[in-house]
């Protein structure tokens, strides 16, 4: 075995009161790619930060071979007290480095390096960090969350710059694709320990539900030998005191083992209240486009998003995605074009930026409003400390102050609220930011079981496969592409990933094999189709109400066996009555888009 570059071993360290890292270690030799994963509040950072120098622990040993350069990418940079980005940058080179590396960096990072620090944002200052860490072409490299605050572009272009380097890795990442690329081994930190797999994160999760699948049948063994050995001492024999003593002790030190064991942390329990029922057609777009000033957003998108989509949205920074968004949902009106919401749509919106989070407000009020202890999800009342549990808040944190939390904590509460909230059309900018791998999962489950409409803007592409049905790109000057399926469908279609500019293949949307678009109007409405607009919206609600009440009745349990010709009556209506008010609704959006054209 090589030589160790950088060796901890048995750390230990208390944080707050509570034992953090109990005995946690790695070993890093050349050519090591390890991703060190774990859950949120784990102690992934404290102990990279203790590799790398910048926190000793309680106990334990640190190695590092005297002659290997380390570099260090924290999650939040410090450019204070530099004059521009690229003496930032600079100020991380070691006599010998290649001092023009520095600025192919930053270039290739959208940055100049003649920035003052004191005006870039958090993701510019994340690209510079990284430009900074990157350009001595170290031995080691700790990176500490190197994706956030990253556009895709920016995702594939570190993928194939840190594959092209010698540098030994050690990641903490929450995008599953980019630890699949990268990693070659994994130290998973879990409980305080850690435990290192020779193999890539794409085998992680298997061998990780194994251990703990192995780690519950220990735990019941031992809880069986606990109640034979407590059965024993209530009942047993009593002769023999120092044998029975020593029994005693026995039993004394397996119910110490049972509670020095530390179950694993429970995972987040998400589901999304259902709202009304939206009408098939959720947003009709036809020819939209978007400017501000001279600068083209949107130009002369269209599509058609029906019940249970769930349409993916991506591309760099500022490409307009988030407008695209807005657009969609009614929030901004287009310059031009005809954008056209279905019948009752209710909205549920994360937003990436946490703005809808008061920051001196504290967990509860968030969730009800303030001043109540319940909240009403999915038409039962729950208090509102059993429902952030299922979120993984603790009940001390109820009355934290929101500025107090974590940027997973913050994204938790941000979806604990979308979903306490009745919808069938739910928009998510950047929902995965900050959360571990695990909440990702449940995430997923939760919006597979959705049964509303999913608007999704995300640079996850492990994500973006698991839950999208199609995928909007972003192909500049304000075109948008949609390509049917998730983000390794739409490379697979467009012949490359969001790092290409434009794609002259031509676009495949889902659009292209949907009903053919509304008939070109005349240049006025008919009697009958002004008729038809009054009082379509009226049968629409009578033909929902008849549904619903249709639906109550055959869930009777004893319907059927009272009147099996009536169940079956009733059940034809109701498919009939659903296609009625299908129909209704594709011929009120026909019109209405009509109408808006005539009177623009």
């Amino acid at each position: 075995m090589a030589a160790p570059l950088l060796q901890l071993r048995d750390i230990r360290l208390t944080f707050g009161g509570a034992p953090l890292l109990e005995g946690a270690e790695f070993i890093v030799s050349n050519g090591d790619r390890l991703a060190l994963v774990g859950r949120n509040g784990s102690g992934k950072s404290t102990l990279l930060k203790i590799a790398a120098g910048l926190v000793e622990s309680d106990s334990g040993s640190r190695f590092a071979d005297p002659n290997a350069t380390i570099r260090y990418l924290p999650q939040e940079p410090d450019l204070s007290g530099f004059a521009t980005v690229l003496a930032y940058v600079e100020a991380g080179l070691a006599e010998g480095d290649d001092p023009h590396r520095a600025l192919y960096l930053l270039n290739e990072l959208g940055l100049t390096g003649a920035e003052d620090p004191k005006t870039l944002s958090g993701g510019e200052q994340r690209r510079a960090a990284l430009a900074r860490t990157l350009a001595p072409n170290p031995d080691i490299l700790l990176l500490d969350e190197p994706t956030n605050h990253l556009d895709l572009p920016a995702i594939e272009w570190l993928e194939r710059e840190l594959n092209a380097m010698s540098s030994a890795l050690v990641l903490i990442s929450h995008d599953r694709r980019f630890l699949e690329r990268l990693s070659r081994n994994v130290v998973w930190l879990d409980r305080g320990r850690t435990r290192r797999m020779e193999r890539g994160f794409g085998q992680f999760e298997a061998w990780r539900d194994e251990v703990l699948a192995q780690e519950e049948l220990e735990r019941h063994k031992l809880d069986r030998q606990i109640a034979r050995e407590e059965d024993w001492l209530r009942y047993g024999v009593t002769a023999r005191r120092k044998r029975n003593q020593g029994r005693l002790a026995g039993l004394n030190d397996l119910r110490q083992q049972r509670r020095d064991q530390r179950k694993a942390s429970g995972a987040a329990v998400m589901a999304a209240t259902e709202g009304a029922m939206s009408g098939t057609r959720v947003v009709e777009a036809k020819a939209i486009a978007k400017s501000y000033g001279d600068a083209v957003i949107v130009k002369d998108f269209s599509t058609r998003i029906v019940r249970g989509d769930r349409v993916g949205i991506v591309g760099p920074n500022g490409a307009g995605k988030t407008t695209l968004l807005k657009l969609l949902t009614g929030q901004v009106q287009p310059d031009s074009g005809h954008i056209v919401l279905g019948a009752n749509v209710e909205l549920a919106w994360l937003d990436q930026q946490r703005a809808a989070l008061d920051p001196e407000a504290s967990v509860a009020d968030t969730l009800t409003g303030g001043g109540a202890e319940t909240l009403a999800v999915g038409g039962v009342t729950r208090h509102v400390v059993g429902y952030l549990k299922d979120f993984l808040f603790a009940p001390e944190q109820t009355r934290q102050k929101v500025r107090a939390l974590s940027g997973g904590e913050r994204g938790r509460l941000l979806l604990a609220r979308a979903f306490a909230r009745p919808s069938n059309l739910m928009v998510l900018d950047e929902p995965t930011n900050d959360l571990d791998l695990e909440t990702l999962d449940v995430l997923q489950e939760a919006l597979a079981a959705y049964p509303g409409t999913v608007l999704l803007v995300s640079h996850d592409r492990d994500f973006l496969d698991r839950v999208a049905t199609s995928i909007v790109m972003a192909e500049g000057q304000g075109r948008f592409t949609e390509y049917p399926g998730g983000y390794s469908d739409m490379v697979t279609q467009r012949g490359a990933g969001v790092e290409a500019k434009s794609v002259d293949a031509p676009a495949r949307t889902k659009s292209a094999s949907a009903p053919a678009a509304p008939r070109a109007p005349s240049r006025k409405l008919s009697f009958k189709d002004k008729h038809a607009l009054e009082t379509l919206p009226k049968r629409i609600a009578e033909l929902e109400a008849e549904m619903a009440a249709l639906e109550t009745k055959l869930h009777d349990g004893g319907f059927y066996t009272r009147d099996p010709k009536g169940f079956a009556a009733s059940t034809a209506r109701l498919d009939a009555a659903r296609t009625e008010r299908d129909a209704a609704e594709n011929q009120w959006l026909e019109l209405e888009m009509l109408r808006e054209e005539i009177e623009a």
